[in-house]
């Protein structure tokens, strides 16, 4: 009698249920056809390569006897990983990166902010084209800059040495001592305009009011920049110094143009450099690993730096 009653009364609540289940799919499937565009290329081209690279990275190549027969794949786990770490040159590249960043980054975003402001200020002539200026080492391609670059600092040819040489200086850019800075160098010059408009974009959408305001009150332009406009683009500066760490983690093309003038600059300068060494070995797994790490390393910086600005913006 009771599970008679309780099917009926069960039975409505159930149909209901699969209505709205029915209609919520019914809804879906627009959604899901809007999606597809972007979705299935992004799976196909974004995902998969990511999921393949985990998975070869926990692989290994064996080869037995004189190895004149096929290899074959065995799974070795996180063996791939220990080795990684355990190669001093791949160590030394992670650190060699890692050193450069902590240096050219807040440089780098110092002139960014620096030029920015300049922008933004009424004072300041001809700000279309400075804007064009500033933005146009971006605009070309990285490795024409990278190429300009290497006759700027190559011996023999740089003007930069040749004029140090007239003043009595003994100059080499592409010395050992000398190859960190100049890749530095080469980064700033590419990339400060670019983060130079996303922060000049912030001060744009700065209201006006609130500078009037602060002149009323007889604050300076430098007290204005310092005090209302660097703190209201915090965002910019904080989107900009991550986007900044990923692309020094990703550091590859100056080195590589620049061993064309500085054969003292091994091919395992960068991280990047040395999983190309491993492919050309025909190593993939040592790659795909290497690549891992790599990308570990700059999630933890990056996400790292985020959690940092937030606790230190929460206890503001």
């Amino acid at each position: 009698m009771t599970t008679a009653l309780h099917e009926r009364t069960a039975g409505p609540a159930t149909a209901v249920g699969a209505r709205r289940t029915g209609r919520r799919r019914r809804r879906g499937r627009p959604v899901a056809l809007f999606l597809a565009p972007f979705l299935v290329p992004f799976a196909a081209f974004y995902l998969a390569p990511i999921g393949y690279t985990l998975y070869q990275s926990l692989f290994k190549m064996h080869r037995s006897g004189l190895g004149l027969t096929a290899p074959t794949q065995v799974f070795v786990g996180f063996a791939n990983y220990a080795t990684a770490l355990g190669n001093a040159d791949f160590r030394a590249a992670l650190l060699r990166v890692l050193l450069i960043g902590l240096v050219q980054v807040p440089l780098m975003l110092l002139f960014a902010l620096g030029l920015a402001l300049l922008l933004d200020a009424r004072s300041t002539l001809f700000k279309r084209f400075f804007r064009l200026a500033f933005f146009l080492p971006y605009a070309l391609p990285g490795v024409v800059g990278a190429i300009m670059w290497s006759y700027l600092v190559a011996p023999g040819l740089s003007p930069i040495t040749a004029a140090a040489h007239h003043l009595g200086l003994h100059l080499s850019l592409t010395s050992d001592a000398m190859l960190a800075p100049t890749i530095g160098n080469m980064l700033t010059w590419g990339w400060t305009g670019y983060n130079m408009l996303i922060i000049y974009s912030a001060l744009q959408a700065i209201p006006a009011e609130l500078s009037e305001a602060a002149t009323m009150d007889g604050c300076s332009a430098w007290g204005i920049a310092w005090r209302i406009k660097v703190p209201l683009v915090r965002p910019a500066l904080v989107l900009t110094t991550v986007f900044s760490i990923i692309g020094t983690a990703q550091l590859y093309n100056e080195p590589a143009i620049l061993r064309n003038v500085a054969p003292n600059l091994p091919s395992t300068y960068t991280p990047i450099s040395t999983a190309y060494d491993a492919v050309n070995a025909n190593n993939f797994n040592a790659a795909a690993t290497e690549s891992v790490i790599l990308a570990l390393l700059a999630f933890v910086l990056s996400f790292g730096f985020l959690k940092l600005v937030q606790r230190k913006g929460a206890a503001l």
